[in-house]
């Protein structure tokens, strides 16, 4: 009788390092998907039990050492054990270092080291990257028709699934899985959508079962229906128009953006790139003397807010007087006094800025200013997803007035919508603008257009 021979798989048997070893307990082993093990791993599970009956029969200990060479030894260093302890975590590929030194065969070896832990997971510690930069690695996987895998690894080191697709376009330092991806991210309405965010859909009952993530490469046009979407599938990646959000389990695909986003060029000798989005700096970034991305940022938000007429030039890096007297004035329309009016950016300050939230500011400031009307415009943030409030049915019944209200199948109300949004656009276009200037929210001009 012939002793049934095993297929060869990856690892390689001798390799020391952290994510070949926990590949071998996990084939070894045989660990369920949905209690950590890699899918491999079923099917060498049921190798073991077949060439252990065949030793049973022959009355040898060729199973026994068969399973002997399978099974690994106890983790040899603290980055083994730190990767043994979080296996049970890890379905549907997991979590792992990356494999195959950089432009290299993935067949190469993996690279030693452990897979950061998610305390280890902070703004300041994640790459800096620009939407751009995200697109383009994005495009390199597309082009070269990187075939699907949940266990083979891309020259690039990246697992060739549709989360480690995810982790070489947002260049972590690890390949994630679908449970893992959000720590990296901060979660967006789908209003906000912009290139290089994703939509996410974690199943986490069983992940292995619908589980996906996109990357979000632009609206197709004005309905915001549809979306270009980067993704890694069977049987290659591709790019191509995709229903929002996914062709099955749409209304459970969440929007995330990269915590370590930047605005602009970070090439050298383009200056300091601007985040998107990121927490409060400090109070030490503003003020007389100081000079960085942040005031830039400020500058350009308070002009989006009303504040165009305090700036000569600019805005720019260098602090001055008008910055102060533009975030004093933005202070002051929230209704704040003395020390909270003072005209230095603190926590809720930006929080306000950052979100879009709070009222602009008064007074006239040119053609983009905010409205002088005797209506007086609210504030950006009364008209977003989830708001619920006088001023949104305010300015549906003006939209209905004026000729555009085409889009409500009932009221309108004054909860806001995607009716809402559509028909404001359709004012904004109606003006002639385009792009950010037509998004469809309505800003202190749309305001004053629509009522004056």
């Amino acid at each position: 009788m012939s002793v049934l021979v095993f297929e060869e798989f990856e690892p390689a048997p001798d390799c020391g390092c952290p994510g070949c070893a926990r590949r071998r307990r996990d084939l070894a082993l045989g660990l369920p998907v949905r209690a950590g093990g890699h899918p491999a791993a079923h099917g060498a599970r049921r190798a073991l039990v077949l060439v252990t009956a065949a030793g049973a029969v022959l009355g040898g200990g060729g199973a026994s050492g068969v399973a002997a060479a399978l099974v690994p030894a106890a983790p040899a260093t603290p980055a083994d054990a730190a990767d043994a302890a979080q296996g049970s975590d890890t379905p549907q590929g997991g979590r792992a270092p990356l494999h195959g030194p950089p432009a290299a065969q993935a067949d190469g070896g993996p690279i030693p080291g452990a897979v950061p832990t998610t305390s280890q997971i902070s703004t300041e510690t994640l790459r800096r990257t620009t939407r751009t930069e995200i697109i383009n690695r994005a495009k390199k996987w597309v082009t070269a028709q990187v075939p699907y895998s949940m266990e083979k690894y891309w020259s690039d080191g990246y697992r060739q699934d549709c989360s480690g697709y995810i982790s070489m376009a947002w260049n972590l330092s690890s390949n994630e899985w679908t449970g893992s991806l959000d720590r990296f991210a901060v979660r967006i309405d789908r209003t906000e959508l912009q290139p290089g965010d994703i939509l996410l859909f974690h199943n986490p009952a069983n992940p292995t079962r619908g589980s996906h993530v996109t990357i979000f490469g632009g609206w197709t046009d004005y309905t915001h229906t549809s979306y270009i979407a980067y993704e890694q599938t069977k049987p290659r990646t591709r790019k191509q128009a995709t229903p929002m959000a996914y062709w099955e389990n749409s209304a459970r695909y969440v929007a995330y953006r990269y915590k370590g986003l930047v605005s602009g060029s970070t090439g050298a000798g383009s200056g300091p790139a601007t985040p998107e989005g990121a927490a409060y700096p400090g109070g030490a970034k503003f003020g007389p003397g100081t000079n960085n991305a942040y005031v830039t940022q400020l500058g350009r938000m308070l002009v989006e807010r009303g504040a165009r007429r305090f700036y000569a030039t600019g805005p720019g890096p260098k602090w001055g007087e008008a910055d102060r007297r533009a975030t004093q004035a933005f202070q002051l329309a929230q209704g704040w006094k003395g020390k909270e009016a003072d005209g230095l950016p603190g926590p809720h300050t930006w929080k306000l800025l950052i979100s879009g939230e709070g009222r602009d500011i008064g007074g006239s400031s040119g053609s983009s200013g905010p409205s002088t009307d005797a209506n007086g415009f609210p504030g950006r943030g009364s008209f977003r997803p989830g708001q619920s409030n006088a001023y949104v049915e305010k300015l549906g019944k003006q939209l209905v007035k004026r000729g555009f209200g085409k889009h409500y199948l009932s009221g309108p109300g004054p909860r806001w919508t995607e009716a809402d949004r559509r028909n404001v656009e359709a004012f904004q276009r109606a003006q002639g603008w385009r792009g950010a200037a037509a998004d469809g929210y309505p800003g202190p001009e749309t305001w004053r257009r629509l009522f004056r």
